[in-house]
């Protein structure tokens, strides 16, 4: 009998705030045992997260997997470069991608089932003046809600 799994998704809500973003790409991430555990309690940070390609392969950069009171991390395991799995095929694209100026930023992390994935995207940065009309978008959106009709 399978055991049902709380699916746990740990996700960047300031990227898509901050980018301009394409298709999405689910990959794999390289962990150990004590992050794994770590992360399917939720305890992860992807702010300021973003993946490069270094020889052929991916790696994510700058994603916080912080500590509990019964899994120990060291400062430099937190906070560790670990290397993402995708298919060659995949990883050409994303080369191409990040030769035409665009970044690959990380989504969010899922920890549903036996496996955790990384949800990649490619984007662009938006401007200051982006944001701010996303943000005034945001809040007609939320006026017209808002209003009787």
């Amino acid at each position: 009998m399978k055991k049902k799994q709380a699916t746990n998704s740990i996700k960047n809500r300031r990227a898509s705030f901050d980018y301009e973003l394409g298709d999405s790409l689910l990959v794999g991430i390289v962990l150990n045992g004590r992050e794994t555990k770590a992360l399917r309690m939720g305890h992860g940070n992807l702010r300021g997260a973003y993946v490069t390609v270094k020889d052929g392969e991916l790696w994510l950069l700058n994603a916080t997997i912080t500590s509990t009171q019964n899994i120990k991390l060291t400062e430099s395991e937190q906070t560790r470069t670990r290397k993402l799995l995708a298919k060659k095929r995949e990883i050409d694209q994303l080369i191409e991608a990040k030769e035409q100026g665009r970044t690959i930023v990380p989504m969010e992390i899922l920890t549903k089932g036996r496996y955790i994935k990384v949800r990649i995207a490619v984007g662009k940065g938006k401007k200051r003046w982006d944001k701010r009309q996303t943000l005034k978008k945001r809040d007609q959106e939320r006026d017209i809600l808002r209003s009787p009709l």
